[in-house]
Formats: structure tokens, C-alpha cells, sequence
């Protein structure tokens, strides 16, 4: 069972937007926290900084 991180950008409270991940050594997962049965991304671990950075450069 993978353990859920809320991201520490999503500030406090219900109401907010944020996105959780769950990591182990081989993958990193990515979930809507609002609405978590919608599905998820899985991407594997090596990747995953280079998914950020492009979410960064749009």
C-alpha cells in the first residue's frame, strides 16, 4: 500500500488545490488529493525530476 504525501505547497485546510505522491524505489505516484478515485500518474523514480522541470517550463 503506498503512503500519501499532500504537497507542502497546498497550505492549510480543506479547500485547497494540491496534488500528493507517493514514492518508493522504483516509482513515484501523483494524485489529485480533492478527488484521489479520479485515477493517478505513475511515473518511474528516475523520471520524475524531469517531469517537474518540465511542468516548470510549461
Amino acid at each position: 500500500m503506498d503512503t500519501w504525501q499532500k504537497s507542502s505547497y497546498s497550505g492549510e485546510g480543506d479547500g485547497n488545490e494540491c496534488v500528493e505522491i507517493a514514492n518508493s524505489r522504483t516509482h513515484i505516484t501523483i494524485r489529485d488529493s480533492k478527488d484521489p478515485a479520479v485515477g493517478t500518474l505513475t511515473l518511474p523514480a528516475g523520471s520524475f525530476a524531469l517531469f517537474i522541470e518540465a511542468l516548470k517550463k510549461g
